[in-house]
């Protein structure tokens, strides 16, 4: 593996100014990969003072990001959910654009992720003469794939996580950087189970010894509409699957992803426990990798978190559910048979996928119950999993952070004074 060369120092000597990065990040997955490239970014001579500014949450607002909007406008998936926040994205994106072209000039952008927004956003950008890098490509590779014209005029450079989408780019003719996944740095090679369950332990203060028995990680998402949609649902495949598994000790452990999530969940687990009064089911504000870490099994919804589920190595059950119209029309744009990272990195079904009427609490169950019964299945998933973390493993903030000085670098010339 070769890095980016490091600039060398006082390229900006010639300017008087400090170098300005805009970047948008639409969700917390945006939020947690690139928390990690600001952090970057300060140890590159010509980067250390930079002014960041633009859309984000609090992992890269703690890194020295100004955001200027609310990153959960932008936090909805499925095409009914952002039919019904239209209005105040569109309102966003017109005051991003103005303050952009403006006053606000950066001398580079950075979308993440987000392609539905920074996209249009970066179109508007790279024909005002502002460089567009763009950090996680769309998934071309799985459906919309004349989504690349568009990619070809918008991004001057696709910062890729994935190997296999390189290639894609550059028989389209644009330029790209294989920079890793961020999470497989972060996520170390071997996980530890015991001292992520005396975390939890000690977080919620439960008494030494509590996890011993199964632990079920159950994530239901990030996103309002997820909880609203699959959240129910995972909450009956609890019951089912504790009444498939009589006398034995199982304790059902959820993160809450935001803290707006918490009331919902929290409502969830009232009514839950109303009706199944035994039920061991923990709430714990974020410490997502942790209680993967913990898990014997994982439920989860489709979404980034299930490669960190993968990168922990965990054997899971993914699942999902949007509103009827929004199914169909991904049903006729879908190109790959499965919807989950990890099978879609395998190039096949190497964990179950059960979605919209399959995601059911009896079928959910039996697909938990296949993991915990088959602890030789378990084995080889994990060795699958430890090969793709080998892979994935780069490091992704210094590289994105180097792409961003070396095009900032490149175009001084551009630069307004």
């Amino acid at each position: 593996m070769t890095l980016l060369p490091l600039l060398p120092a006082a390229s900006f000597d010639r300017v008087n100014r400090v170098p300005k990065l805009a970047c948008v990040a639409g969700e917390p997955s945006g939020d947690l990969l690139a928390a990690p490239v600001l952090s970057a970014l300060k140890q590159i001579p010509d980067t250390s003072c930079l002014e960041v500014y633009g859309i984000g949450g609090p992992r890269m607002q703690a890194e020295g990001l100004r955001s200027d909007w609310p990153m959960e406008t932008l936090s909805v998936r499925g095409y009914v959910e952002a039919i019904k926040q239209l209005p105040a994205i569109l309102k966003l994106r017109k005051e991003l654009i103005s303050n952009l072209t403006g006053e606000g000039r950066p001398d580079v952008y950075l979308g993440i992720d987000a392609p539905d927004f920074n996209l249009g956003v970066e179109l508007v950008l790279r024909k005002a003469g502002i460089p567009t890098l763009h950090f996680v490509s769309p998934s071309i590779w799985a459906w919309r794939a004349g989504r690349i014209t568009k990619i070809k005029q918008a991004v001057e450079r696709m910062l890729c996580i994935f190997p296999f989408e390189t290639e894609i780019y550059e028989r389209a003719g644009i330029s790209t950087t294989y920079i890793g996944h961020p999470l497989a740095s972060e996520i170390p090679l071997e996980p530890n189970s015991v001292m992520a369950k005396q975390r939890i332990e000690k977080i919620l203060s439960l008494p030494v010894n509590t996890l011993d028995g199964i632990v079920v990680s159950v994530l239901p998402g990030s996103r309002s509409s997820e909880i609203e949609l699959i959240a129910p649902v995972f909450f009956e495949t609890m019951a089912e699957l504790t009444k498939r598994m009589p006398g034995q000790a199982i304790h059902f452990v959820i993160p809450v992803a935001t803290p707006r999530l918490r009331a919902p969940l929290e409502a969830l687990l009232k009514n839950t426990l109303e009706k199944y009064p035994d039920l061991q089911i923990h709430l714990i504000d974020g410490e997502a990798d942790a209680v993967l870490e913990a898990a014997d099994v994982v439920l989860i919804a489709s979404g980034t978190a299930t490669l960190q589920a993968a990168l922990w190595k965990k054997p899971m059950v993914i699942s999902y559910k949007v509103p009827w119209l929004t199914a169909q029309i991904m049903r006729r744009q879908g190109y790959l048979p499965y919807v989950g990272l990890p099978n879609i990195l395998c190039g096949e079904f190497v964990v179950p996928e059960l979605l919209q009427d399959d995601a059911t609490p009896s079928k959910l169950a039996d697909a938990l119950l296949v993991w915990l019964n088959s602890p030789s299945k378990v084995g080889q998933l994990r060795a699958r999993f430890a090969a793709m973390h080998e892979t994935l493993r780069r490091p992704t903030g210094l590289l994105v952070a180097q792409a961003v000085a070396q095009t900032i670098t490149a175009n001084k010339n551009r630069i307004t004074v």
